[in-house]
């Protein structure tokens, strides 16, 4: 595989994970294996009512990792692509698959046939492990590509295995019967360092094709330990966190199969956060201590008839990510659960994480500090640092940086440096106490007569508007301007108007920002874990 052409200073990145790995861990196996015993008799995953132990975990693990290495017929380096929800089966397969040696590749349950058809080809993908929900599009999908076996499971599998389903796919066998044949073999030793490829995790392609990102043991090591070191108040064995955000993303890879496994606490897994109301009803039995979302979803609850059936007196960690958080959503998430939001900021290339809120220190509105062992640069379109307080690309180094991008040396070498920094392609601004603010995405900024105009900023200052639900800004064509705001919104209340809520933005906004053009939606295009597309407004 060629990753890059051109000759990267690791250096930092070395050192740094070195000061995170004093014990000395050889890969991630050693320090699932590790805290699989030390936790063996407590819950590490709830779902649909079932509890999955850490014991239960590891057994379960090394049946599937025997397997693949036995009758599956992959060898340590195989892909092996995941299209699953947030169920137990998840954690299964993973770690199983990381066990192995062999490489996961994340896959999106929601993906569409031609975009299915690219990331297995492009990943190389051996076999996939898939819901039976999603067979008639694979069924469509596996002949053009060079996927040869299919390893289909139910949603209640892990509670009473259920019949194969019936299928033109000749290879198709199911989780059960892997596990089942896994149980009788050996699991041979698997020659594996801090080095191995973990993941292959695709970036969501809004620029372009999608590319893989190919994460080790060391960035995902690494930044579990950053983070447990930014949010230092976990008890180790005593956390519950609600999981509704999809593993196959890695925000919750890394939150639920790394962090919390590794701290011996439990994940209740969501399969569909867009079904509140079985989610709210998943949440209730439990005094939880984390929780992890996103702006949308934070919305979506405050909304939500059974908010105030849900208990919150343990809650002392929010985590956010993935998309801005508005000021008015964080302000009313505290005021409703009296825990303050930690936002954070991170990508698909640096393992999750690159800085986050401390808890007790967080400042709404910034993306807070780097994490540990991270160093950042904010510098202008000449690769130039620009002084505090001003705005350009926030660049980032550390041992969660990715190795680079899938058969993409050309890509990997205009995303890295030769001193690994990785341009994250977004805008930022160091405050004179550190903390950072993203601005927005270079991609999504918006040119009014010369003069730059980020969407966020325009979003946070609409949805502090009563009568805003949500709400999107981009840019349009414009013939005096060249461009000119254009907001899509969804009404909390029916009688707002376009120009009670321009007014609204008037009297925060200079003019030039004001929204030129305001239409109302039902709702709003989101991705797979609730971002709003942007993209797909514009055109």
């Amino acid at each position: 595989m060629r990753i890059n052409d051109v000759t990267t200073d690791t250096s930092f990145a070395k050192e740094m994970l070195a000061e995170l790995n004093p014990d000395g861990y050889t890969s991630l196996v050693e320090r699932f294996v590790e805290a699989c015993r030390t936790y063996a008799n407590q819950p590490a995953f709830n779902c649909l009512g079932q509890d999955l132990t850490f014991a239960e975990l590891e057994q379960k693990t090394r049946d599937f990792a025997a397997w693949l290495l036995s009758d599956g017929g992959l060898q340590a380096g195989d892909r092996l692509a995941v299209q699953l929800p947030n169920l137990i089966q998840y954690p299964v397969v993973a770690w199983g698959a990381i066990r192995a040696g062999v490489i996961l590749v994340n896959t999106n349950p929601l993906y569409t046939e031609r975009e299915l058809v690219h990331q297995f080809n492009d990943s190389g993908a051996k076999k996939l492990v898939v819901l039976a929900d999603l067979l008639p599009l694979v069924e469509k999908v596996i002949p053009q590509t060079g996927v040869e076996q299919v390893i289909v499971t139910n949603a209640l599998d892990m509670i009473q295995p259920q019949p194969a389903p019936d299928s033109s796919i000749a290879s198709l066998v199911t989780l059960p019967e892997v596990l089942a044949a896994g149980a009788d073999k050996a699991l041979p030793d698997v020659s594996l360092s801090m080095d191995s490829t973990l993941v292959l995790q695709y970036t969501g392609g809004t620029t372009g094709v999608a590319k893989g990102a190919v994460l080790t043991h060391a960035n995902f090591f690494a930044c579990a330990k950053q983070v447990e070191r930014a949010a230092d108040i976990w008890e180790e064995g005593k956390e519950i966190f609600i999981a509704p955000l999809p593993i196959y993303h890695v925000y919750g890879f890394n939150t639920y199969l790394m962090g919390m496994i590794f701290r011996g606490g439990m994940s209740v897994l969501i399969p569909n956060p867009r079904d509140l109301d079985a989610m709210m009803t998943s949440m209730k039995p439990y005094r939880f201590t984390g929780f992890a979302g996103i702006n949308t979803l934070f919305v979506s609850m405050l909304n939500h008839p059974m908010i105030d059936d849900i208990d919150f007196s343990a809650l002392k960690l929010t985590i956010s990510g993935g998309s801005a958080l508005m000021m008015d959503v964080a302000n009313k998430w505290e005021e409703k659960t009296g825990c303050r939001i930690s936002e954070g900021y991170g990508l698909s290339e640096t393992a999750a994480t690159v800085s986050f809120n401390r808890p007790g220190f967080q400042q709404v509105g910034t993306i807070g500090e780097p994490i540990p062992c991270t160093q950042v640069r904010i510098v202008d379109a000449e690769g130039e640092e620009v002084s505090e307080g001003e705005e350009g690309e926030l660049l980032a180094r550390g041992p969660q940086i990715m190795r680079g991008y899938w058969n993409r040396p050309e890509a990997t070498a205009e995303a890295i440096d030769e001193q690994g920094w990785f341009k994250t392609g977004d805008i930022a601004v160091r405050q004179p106490d550190g903390y950072l603010k993203i601005v927005d995405r270079k991609k999504d900024m918006i040119i009014v007569s010369g003069f730059n105009v980020y969407p966020n900023e325009i979003e946070d200052i609409a949805s502090s508007h009563d009568g805003v639900l949500e709400c999107a800004a981009v840019g349009v064509d414009d013939e005096k301007s060249g461009e000119a705001v254009k907001l899509f919104v969804v009404k909390a209340n029916p009688d707002l108007t376009a120009d009670n809520l321009r007014a609204h933005c008037r009297q925060q906004l200079t003019a030039y920002k004001v929204p030129k053009h305001i239409e109302f939606l039902e709702e709003l295009p989101k991705s797979n874990v609730g971002k709003i597309l942007r993209r797909e407004l514009r055109t």
